[in-house]
């Protein structure tokens, strides 16, 4: 599965969005239950909580009526693979806390499934900086989190139901991770929040852009809802302080002691005017041609890596897997019993031989089988990309009743 920040915004244009909502101010876009099926699905979320070893309490948590959930009450202590001890949810506690109301936060999903990972690549791809995504899954008159800013641009994806947003007017001036903002009171929120801006429903497909720093809450109005946040972390002025600070680190004028002090006028002076030389030669780093090719690469590499982990091509083993398609994160995985074998013509027509006898294939089908055949294994919505003109369901259940594949 491919997105394009195009695809995130349709039918807004991107021109549009950066010319008038980018830093600027809160959008709403509104799409289809279709626009975001492909991200996430309730199979898939139940697949993923299933894998119970890779879930803690850090990675996974617990919310309810604007406080969270200590994770002793939905995590049991365990031995992890490491043989070191770690708190893991336990499907029963979590599931007595999902009966009471609670919301449940999955922390840093972008790249656990082919849709998830193409919106990150999406947001990233368009130069917006490093794109963290969290699922939270709520229910209807149970708010999760009080009014806040978070510290990043927030794009929220809804994927399942409903839910209601309030925009406050308040917006803490592009605020960092840092505890000078985060350890800011409730108090203090609801106060800088202002008057309501505007409230809006999301749903099933729906968007919600928020710049850095501005106030929101909401609550989820269908019996259940899941949406998608992803927190895009653009590289700051903060970062160039701490490249020039390596830079510093070579150059001899940071690395000379300040002029002493015995509180005489002399003494200083010299302090004064050894700091603005300080500030001057700091100005000249930044004018520096190699230091603004080094800030020109870290922007640019300002992004997250995610997949590429291709072994068997790697080896020349087998062709290079095709990106998932539509549908691809749920789609049946067949694998090849048959590796190699090949349709062969017979005059007009084509056979394949398999253990249930020859098997009679038209010319678009024995094209499609041989590259199905010369792979390890397969899925219908890879085989429907690489091979449009045959039927890609009908093929693969021929080849596997001939004993050819192996659903699994």
């Amino acid at each position: 599965m491919q997105m394009t920040l195009a695809d995130l915004l349709s039918p807004m244009t991107t021109e549009r969005f950066f010319a008038e909502y980018y830093d600027r101010q809160p959008l709403l876009v509104r799409g289809g239950a279709e626009k975001f099926a492909q991200v996430i699905s309730w199979r898939q979320i139940n697949r993923l909580l299933d894998m119970t070893h890779i879930w803690s309490s850090a990675s996974f948590r617990m919310v309810m009526d604007n406080a969270t959930v200590p994770p002793e009450k939905f995590c049991l202590r365990a031995q992890g693979r490491d043989g070191q001890p770690v708190l893991q949810p336990n499907a029963r506690l979590v599931q007595e806390w999902i009966k009471r109301g609670a919301s449940a936060v999955m922390n840093d999903v972008d790249s656990l499934t082919p849709g998830l990972a193409a919106v990150s690549a999406a947001l990233e791809g368009a130069g917006l900086g490093k794109a963290q995504a969290n699922i939270y899954i709520s229910w209807q008159d149970h708010p999760a989190f009080a009014t806040h800013y978070d510290t990043h641009d927030v794009w929220a994806v809804q994927v399942e139901g409903e839910k209601s947003w309030n925009i406050w007017e308040g917006r803490a001036e592009w605020p960092i991770p840092h505890p000078v903002f985060r350890g800011q009171p409730q108090a203090h929120h609801d106060q800088a929040r202002g008057k309501l801006r505007e409230r809006i429903l999301m749903k099933t497909g729906d968007l919600l852009y928020l710049p850095r720093g501005w106030y929101h809450d909401a609550l989820a109005e269908a019996s259940a809802s899941v949406h998608v946040t992803y927190g895009v972390h653009a590289p700051l002025g903060m970062d160039v302080m701490n490249i020039l600070l390596e830079r510093a680190l070579h150059d001899t004028t940071f690395r000379q002691p300040l002029p002493r002090q015995d509180g005489s006028a002399p003494a200083q002076f010299a302090l004064s005017t050894r700091i603005g030389q300080l500030g001057q030669r700091l100005a000249e780093l930044c004018r520096d041609p190699k230091v603004m090719e080094v800030i020109r690469g870290f922007i640019a590499d300002y992004h997250y890596d995610r997949g590429g982990f291709d072994l068997l091509a790697a080896r020349g083993i087998a062709p290079a897997v095709a990106p998932v398609a539509a549908n691809g994160a749920d789609a049946v995985v067949f694998r090849v019993l048959a590796q190699g074998a090949k349709p062969v013509r017979r005059g007009a027509e084509w056979a394949l031989k398999t253990p249930q006898g020859a098997l009679a294939l038209d010319a678009a089908e024995a094209e499609a089988a041989g590259w199905v055949l010369a792979r390890n294994d397969v899925t219908e919505p890879e085989l429907a990309a690489a091979h449009p003109g045959a039927a890609a369901g009908a093929l693969l259940r021929k080849l596997a009743d001939g004993g050819l594949l192996l659903p699994t």
